[in-house]
């Protein structure tokens, strides 16, 4: 089951995306979280941590699950 993710503005990166649900305390650790998990955005495997993510897209976060992106701003 995937969890929705609230955001104000047209995107949000997959590191703020990470800090954001909690599975990273930093987003300096995003980049090396990157290259020991798998993630994959809509379901392509994912390892920028500035990959921009819009409303509507799934991201799937190993250990961590599912999350869907909601824009505010459309």
């Amino acid at each position: 089951m995937s969890r929705s993710v609230e955001i104000d503005t047209e995107y949000i990166t997959l590191g703020q995306l990470l800090k954001e649900t909690g599975v990273i305390d930093s987003g300096g650790m995003a980049k090396m979280f990157l290259a020991e998990h798998a993630v994959s955005v809509n379901g392509e495997p994912e390892q920028r941590r500035g990959k921009k993510l819009y409303d509507g897209s799934n991201v799937h976060i190993e250990g961590a699950g599912s999350f869907t992106i909601i824009s505010q701003k459309k």
